[in-house]
């Protein structure tokens, strides 16, 4: 007979990250070059792309701040 294995949920959380919102701009400063390298490939405005993925990336960074600072804020609490 074979035996059953059953699913523990909620067992073991994952590790907290080093450096979280350091990780995070790496991530948004990657995909600000994905938008300009596909405006680019794709024979669009490189220089609005630009600005659109400087954009995209102040508000994403901005965002994630305030993302991590209600969560540790909240971790403070408890």
């Amino acid at each position: 007979m074979s035996r059953q294995r059953r699913l523990q949920w909620g067992e073991a959380e994952p590790a907290p990250l080093e450096h979280p919102f350091r990780d995070s701009l790496l991530v948004y400063g990657g995909l600000a070059v994905v938008i300009v390298v596909i405006a680019w490939v794709s024979g669009g405005p490189v220089g609005k792309a630009a600005l659109i993925a400087a954009g995209f990336f102040v508000l994403a960074s901005v965002w994630s701040l305030v993302r991590w600072r209600r969560r540790l804020r909240r971790q403070g609490e408890r």
